[in-house]
């Protein structure tokens, strides 16, 4: 029982994690490149398109997190976008170097990542033993 409420807190946090990152990209991203000394895209929508989609992200943590159970299908999607994300950062992080502000994200998401899968996988277990 405790298993499951921590998972969904856990999904709970990421859709607050994610849909806030992502509406601030979304409405603010021009403000906040500033703020971070970052040098923006040539167009915004390249920010604003992913920023839309973490919001999406978002809604679908938010289902998964009224019932683990039955939607820990949608699960694998959340893993595939932080390994996506984790994925991009790193590799340029370690070979052509990164501005210091995806930095954090980067670590968070694959703090998320390894939870996702943890979940995921306990999930899998309860749902075989309820078979």
């Amino acid at each position: 029982m405790r298993t499951k409420r921590a998972i969904t807190a856990l999904f709970i946090v990421s859709a607050i994690y994610d849909g806030l990152l992502g509406a601030a990209f979304l409405f603010g991203s021009g403000a906040l490149f500033q703020w971070l000394g970052v040098i923006p895209p040539n167009h915004p929508g390249y920010v604003q398109f992913p920023a839309a989609l973490l919001m999406v992200f978002a809604v679908m943590f938010v289902a998964i997190a009224v019932n683990p159970v039955k939607n820990r299908n949608l699960i694998p999607y959340g893993i595939l976008l932080k390994l996506s994300y984790c994925g991009v950062v790193l590799f340029h992080w370690f070979t052509a170097g990164l501005p210091g502000m995806w930095k954090p994200f980067c670590i968070a998401d694959l703090l998320f990542l390894i939870l996702f899968a943890w979940a995921w996988t306990v999930l899998g277990k309860e749902t075989l033993r309820n078979e």
